[in-house]
Order: C-alpha cells, then sequence, then structure tokens
C-alpha cells in the first residue's frame, strides 16, 4: 500500500519528482520569487481595509471618552476642593485654631479674585497657547495646571494659593476651548472612517459635503456633556462622606436667618459663623485631598495616554507656520462675524446660569431653607438631571438645530419667573421636593443650553480648518459673564450700610450740632482705629506712641464735642453716650463686612443710638 504525501512537505526534502513539488513548480532556492514574497492567496483587500477603518473608528471613540471622563475628574475635583475649602474657611472657630491671625478670609477673597479676573485676559494669550502646545498637548498641560491647583493645599498660604489660582485662571479658558475643538475634530475623523470610499472617489484635498458630520457631532456632544454634568455630582463625594458628618444641623446655622428666596436682600443673611460642630483632623483632611489629588492625576493620565492627536503632523506644521501676529489676531477676526454676534447673547446666558444654580439656587434657595447639610443633595439633583437631559440634544437629528438651544432657555425663564414669586421659609424641609424639582429642571435647562451651542459652532464653522478660536470666543463670553457676577458681589458699599440708612440719616439730621460728631483729635484717632488690622496691634504701636512722646504707655480716651468734665460723661440730645463702645465696633469681628462696622461705629455715635 503506498503511502500518501503529506500536507505540507518538509523544507528542503524533495519532493515525488525529484526538486519539483506536486504542481510542477521548483522548490528550494530555484523557487520563483512570487511565491515567497507575494500576496497571501487568500487575501481580501477589501475586507482588510474595512477592519482597518473600523479599528479608527473605534479609536476615535476611545478619544471621545478619554477626553470627557478627563474633563468630569479635573472639574469635579476643582469644585469639590473649592467648596470644601471654603466651607471649612468660612468657620471662625476653624481659622482661629488652625491659622490664627493668617489672614485666611483675604487669602480666600485674593484666590477667588485669581480665578474669576485673570480668564478676562485670555482673548490674548489661548490662541498663542494652542497654536504652540497643539490642541491635545493644551488639554494635558491645562489638566495639569488644575492638579497644580489642589496639590497647594496641602500647605495653605498665600504664596501657594493665590498663584496657583492665578495659573489656574489662566488654564480655564484654553482647556474649555481645546476640549471643545477636540470633540468637533473627533466628529469629523469619524466621518471620514465611515465614508472612507466616497473620500477615496472624490480625492485628499475634496471637501466632505456640508453638515456631512453633523450627527456624529450630535452624539459626540450628548456623551461630553452627559460627562461634564456628572462632575458636579463627583465634586459632592467629599462633601457627603467626609464634610456632612462636622457639620451642625439647620437650627444652628439659620437660627438667625429670617428671609430665603425673592424676600431675603442677599444671599445668606445672618448665616451662622460656626458651621463646624467639632474641627476634623488635619490627618483626615490630607487624607482626602490626597485622594483628590490622585483623581487629578488620573485625568492627567487619561488625556496623556489614551486620547490620540486631533490633528496629522502635518496639519499642525500647516497651523505653526501661520506667523504669530495672525494667531494672535484670528479670535478679534471671528468676533466679526455676524453668526457669533447673534450667538454672544446666549454665551453670556450660559456663564450666568451656571453660577447662578451653584449659587442663587443652591444657596438663596436651599441652604438657605433645609439647612447647608443637604447643600450636596441638590447639587447632586441638579447633576443628575442635567447629564440624564444631555441626550435630548440628539433631537436636533430631527428638529432644527436651534431649538434645543431655545428650548432650554424658554424653560430656564419659566424656572426663574416661578421663582421670582416664591420665598421659602427658613428651617423648613416641607417644601424640599419643590427644590430638588427646581434643580432637576434646571439642569435639563444647562443640558439643552450647553449642548446646543457646542453643536450649533461645530456645525456653523466646519469649513474652518481649525475651530479652537471660535470655542475660545465662546468660553471667553462666559467667563466674562462669570466675571461679571463676582464684580457685582464683591463691590465694597452695600446699600444696607446702617450709615446711608433713613433711620440713621433722621438721627443725624435730628441731633444738635454739638453731638454731631467727635472732634479733630477724635476723628483722627477713629480713623486710625477703623485701618488698624487688629486690637492688639492697635495697643502695641498706641504704647510705642507714648513713650516716644515721652508720656506713660496708657492710651488717653478720646472723648466726643460736647463733653462735660465737671459730670464727666458726653453731652447728647438722645442721652449718654458710653465711649467703651465704639472700641468694641471697631475691633469685633463682624459678619456685615467694614462698611457696616463704620456705620455702626461713626453713625450711630454721631446720632446717640449706642
Amino acid at each position: 500500500m503506498e503511502a500518501e504525501p503529506p500536507l505540507y512537505p518538509v523544507a528542503g526534502a524533495a519532493g515525488p519528482q525529484g526538486d519539483e513539488d506536486r504542481l510542477g513548480v521548483p522548490d528550494g532556492p530555484e523557487a520563483p520569487l512570487d511565491e515567497l514574497v507575494g500576496a497571501y492567496p487568500n487575501y481580501n483587500e477589501e475586507e482588510e481595509e474595512r477592519r482597518y477603518y473600523r479599528r479608527k473608528r473605534l479609536g476615535v471613540l476611545k478619544n471621545v471618552l478619554a477626553a470627557s471622563a478627563g474633563g468630569m475628574l479635573t472639574y469635579g475635583v476643582y469644585l469639590g476642593l473649592l467648596q470644601m475649602q471654603l466651607i471649612l474657611h468660612y468657620d471662625e472657630t476653624y481659622r482661629e485654631v488652625k491659622y490664627g491671625n493668617m489672614g485666611l478670609p483675604d487669602i480666600d477673597s485674593k484666590m477667588l479674585m485669581g480665578i474669576n479676573v485673570t480668564p478676562i485676559a485670555a482673548l490674548l494669550y489661548t490662541p498663542v497657547l494652542i497654536r504652540f502646545f497643539g490642541t491635545k498637548w493644551m488639554m494635558f498641560l491645562a489638566v495639569g495646571i488644575y492638579a497644580l491647583f489642589v496639590s497647594t493645599n496641602y500647605w495653605e498660604r498665600y504664596y501657594t494659593l493665590v498663584p496657583s489660582a492665578v495659573a489656574l485662571g489662566m488654564a480655564i479658558v484654553p482647556l474649555w476651548a481645546s476640549m471643545g475643538n477636540y470633540i468637533t475634530r473627533m466628529a469629523q475623523k469619524y466621518y471620514e472612517y465611515s465614508h472612507y470610499k466616497e473620500q477615496d472617489e472624490q480625492g485628499p484635498q475634496q471637501r466632505p459635503p456640508r453638515g456631512s458630520h453633523a450627527p456624529y457631532l450630535l452624539v459626540f456632544q450628548a456623551i461630553f456633556y452627559s460627562f461634564f454634568h456628572l462632575s458636579f455630582a463627583c465634586a459632592q463625594l467629599p462633601m457627603i462622606y467626609f464634610l456632612n458628618h462636622y457639620l451642625y444641623d439647620l437650627n444652628h446655622t439659620l437660627f438667625n436667618v429670617q428671609n430665603c428666596g425673592t424676600n431675603s436682600q442677599g444671599i445668606l443673611l445672618g448665616f451662622n459663623k460656626t458651621v463646624l460642630r467639632t474641627l476634623p483632623r488635619s490627618r483626615n483632611l490630607i487624607v482626602v485631598e490626597s485622594v483628590l489629588m490622585a483623581v487629578a492625576f488620573l485625568a492627567m493620565l487619561l488625556v496623556l495616554g489614551l486620547c490620540g492627536a486631533a490633528y496629522r503632523p502635518t496639519e499642525e506644521i500647516d497651523l505653526r507656520s501661520v506667523g504669530w501676529g495672525n494667531i494672535f489676531q484670528l479670535p478679534f477676526k471671528h468676533v466679526r462675524d455676524f453668526r457669533l454676534r447673534h450667538l454672544v447673547p446666549f454665551f453670556i446666558y450660559s456663564g450666568f446660569e451656571v453660577l447662578f444654580a451653584c449659587t442663587g439656587l443652591a444657596l438663596g434657595y436651599g441652604v438657605c431653607s433645609v439647612g447647608l447639610e443637604r447643600l450636596a443633595y441638590l447639587l447632586v439633583a441638579y447633576s443628575l438631571g442635567a447629564s440624564a437631559s444631555s441626550a435630548l440634544g440628539l433631537l436636533g437629528l430631527w428638529l432644527p438645530r436651534p431649538v434645543p438651544l431655545v428650548a432650554g432657555a424658554g424653560l430656564h425663564l419659566l424656572l426663574t419667573l416661578s421663582l421670582f414669586f416664591w420665598a421659602p421659609k427658613p428651617r423648613t424641609l416641607q417644601h424640599i421636593w419643590i427644590l430638588y424639582t427646581v434643580a432637576v429642571l434646571w439642569g435639563v435647562g444647562s443640558a439643552l443650553n450647553k449642548t446646543g451651542i457646542s453643536t450649533l459652532l461645530g456645525i456653523l464653522y466646519e469649513d474652518k480648518e481649525r475651530q479652537d478660536f471660535i470655542f475660545t470666543i465662546y468660553h471667553w463670553w462666559q467667563a466674562v459673564a462669570i466675571f461679571t457676577v463676582y464684580l457685582g458681589s464683591s463691590l465694597p458699599m452695600k446699600p444696607r450700610t446702617c450709615g446711608w440708612s433713613r433711620s440713621c440719616g433722621e438721627a443725624w439730621s435730628h441731633a444738635s450740632p454739638a453731638s454731631r460728631g467727635p472732634n479733630t483729635k477724635c476723628a483722627a484717632t477713629a480713623t486710625w482705629r477703623r485701618t488698624t488690622p487688629t486690637r492688639a496691634k492697635r495697643r502695641a504701636s498706641a504704647a510705642a506712641a507714648e513713650v516716644a512722646a515721652g508720656g506713660t504707655a496708657r492710651r488717653r480716651r478720646c472723648r466726643p464735642r460736647g463733653h462735660d468734665p465737671a459730670r464727666n460723661q458726653p453731652f447728647s440730645i438722645a442721652g449718654p453716650v458710653p465711649t467703651n463702645r465704639l472700641r468694641e465696633a471697631m475691633g469685633r469681628r463682624s459678619s456685615e463686612g467694614p462698611s457696616v462696622i463704620s456705620g455702626l461705629g461713626l453713625t450711630r455715635l454721631r446720632s446717640g443710638s449706642l
């Protein structure tokens, strides 16, 4: 019986026909070259091309998810740390025990100034940074600056917090402008990889049809803002799992609060200065800050390792071939576009509505009525409502594209009118379901607003090779809106100051000329006391002045004009004025600020109402 030949002949062995195989083709060194390096006989070029572009599309989806997750973690860590830091620094017991006379409120005000004021100049330097670093590396650098801000909270001093806050303010507009352009660019690339056959037929220089990538852009922007709005919920995790265990309940913190909502003359007037039952240990604070720092570092790794390049190297080189002067002028040239001019009110409103959700709604209505311990849950409701409603941006696939944008603004208008006529009672929990409902609906409007604007910008300016500068203008106007609110909330004089109120003015008008204020020396002394930072420094400087003048170290009391030396008490129509009350009014820490202290100390002294 003849043995069957092997399926795969042994290399170098002679076949049944000598040096030829069964097909009659020479084997060994005389074999033709095509048999060794030629194409695989079962190779399907069309199938391999399809698999290649499928991998490319999956890579684009990976880029979108990584950028969205990185932005969510970065913004969530920033908001959570800032919220916890401001609550701790608000408590005067925490300030005095842990930081003494370091001036922590002044450091916080300078820090907020750096965060809110610095982005005003972003229109000048953002194009230059994007031209120098590119889109992806600009995102990585900005996320790193956010992580730097988190790291400085390990050692809270003026020279650490304030410079990092200024750097953070500089990174706000470049980060979100690069993020918006990155998502838009990924939608364009996904269209190219999905319609690669049409691209081959049209040629590499032929632009795709206008509006062709709009469906992919709507989906990607919905994904991005679903992640982004979850950052507000992530920011509440330190509050829920750590800080809430140290807070007083609403009966203590809201004891002096009389009005909320539309009846209030400000935000949280009369809120207690002590909100912490016990002070958190430094070890626990370090653990929380370390977790936040690790999350910020994870966001950096996501952007660095998982986000691919937005543009090909040749496209980046084309951008860098543009002169610095032209790059600097690009945003200002785009500002003149009539489409952007019509969208500017929506840009400004986009900054206002997020700020109102975090301050006016959450503080003026939420904390003022149901307490600080429920602030985190209100913001979680807003976050989840906005994240889930980001999918409503897909309505642009079937409806006219401005419809979601206008619908979000209309919903916010209805809620604003409703809130204008509602004043919840302090320390009352019966209407908490109304607050949660309003927070969720406000989140729905925010989602429609954000997805509508970003999608509309990506569609209107798809003919531009770069959209970095379009999104720079958008986020710059947002920063201008937030700066306007910050500027209005930090004015030095308030209308409620007693020195300019009607009652104090009447008391001043009815007072006699002899009791309308101290003499020249007393006025100088009052000004000196008001401008001196602390009582201890006043005493030390007064003692040093007395010793230098050759007198005793005892400070001479200064009495108002009209003082009767024989009776040893000042003369006033409204009655005797205790002189020690002025010193107490000037030295104590009042919750109403310097203007109210001056009103209480000087105006009431003149009217004799102390």
